[in-house]
C-alpha cells in the first residue's frame, strides 16, 4: 500500500492550491470529497474527474454519475474507481470539473508517492496536509475578516455603536444650531446698541 500526494491547483491561479494525501487504494468519490473540503465547497452538484496529459487535455472520465450527455468512451464511476489504478506514470494529471453551470476546474498532479514503509498510517486519510493562498468563494465574496469579523460584531454590538454615534452626531449638530441661534441673538444685540448709540451721537442734527 502507498499513500499519493497530489497537488491541486485552481485552474484560473496556479499560485493557489492544497495538497492532498490519500491511499492509492481509496476511490475517486474520496477524493472529490477532500478536494471540496480542502477548497471549503459544498457537496451539493455534480462532478467528474478526466485523466489528463502535461498540456491538460481531457481524456476519459471518472464521474460521479452516468450523466445525460455524449462520452466519447463509458465514464468509469468515482465509487467503483481506485485511485491507484488509473496512476499511470509517477506525473500522473487528471482535471477535476465541480458543479457543470459554476464550471469550477481544478488541476491536479501527482508530486509524490509515500511508500508504505515511509507513510503514517495513523492517519486518517484522506487528509490536507498544505494550503497555499486564498481559496476562492464558492457563492459571493469573501469579506476581509470573514467570521471573525461576525464575531467581533456580535461582541461588541456594532449595530448599536452605529445608532449611538448617530445621536451623539445629532446632539453636536443641535448643539451646533443653538450656537448660531446664540450667535445671532449676540449679534442682534450688539446692533440694537450700536443703533441707540448712533442715534445718541447724531441726535439733532438732520441729513
Amino acid at each position: 500500500m502507498a499513500v499519493l500526494k497530489f497537488r491541486v491547483y485552481w485552474e484560473e491561479d496556479d499560485a493557489i492550491y492544497r495538497d492532498v494525501l490519500v491511499k492509492h487504494s481509496q476511490n475517486f468519490a474520496e477524493l472529490h470529497q477532500i478536494i471540496l473540503r480542502a477548497f471549503e465547497f459544498d457537496q451539493k452538484h455534480d462532478a467528474t474527474f478526466f485523466r489528463s496529459n502535461d498540456t491538460w487535455q481531457r481524456g476519459r472520465e471518472i464521474s460521479k454519475e452516468v450523466y445525460e450527455k455524449e462520452y466519447k468512451a463509458p465514464p468509469l464511476l468515482m465509487e467503483d474507481t481506485a485511485i491507484g489504478t488509473e496512476i499511470i506514470d509517477t506525473n500522473q494529471h487528471f482535471i477535476y470539473l465541480y458543479d457543470f453551470v459554476k464550471s469550477w476546474s481544478f488541476l491536479i498532479e501527482l508530486i509524490q508517492v509515500i511508500k508504505n514503509a515511509d507513510a503514517d498510517m495513523s492517519l486518517d486519510y484522506p487528509m490536507v496536509s498544505r494550503i497555499e493562498g486564498v481559496g476562492p468563494m464558492q457563492y459571493g465574496t469573501k469579506g476581509l475578516l470573514g467570521e471573525k469579523f461576525a464575531d467581533i460584531e456580535e461582541k461588541y454590538d456594532l449595530a448599536e455603536a452605529k445608532e449611538g454615534f448617530g445621536q451623539e452626531g445629532e446632539e453636536e449638530d443641535a448643539s451646533d444650531d443653538s450656537d448660531e441661534e446664540d450667535s445671532e441673538d449676540t449679534e442682534g444685540e450688539d446692533n440694537n446698541q450700536d443703533n441707540e448709540s448712533g442715534s445718541e451721537f447724531f441726535e439733532g442734527e438732520a441729513f
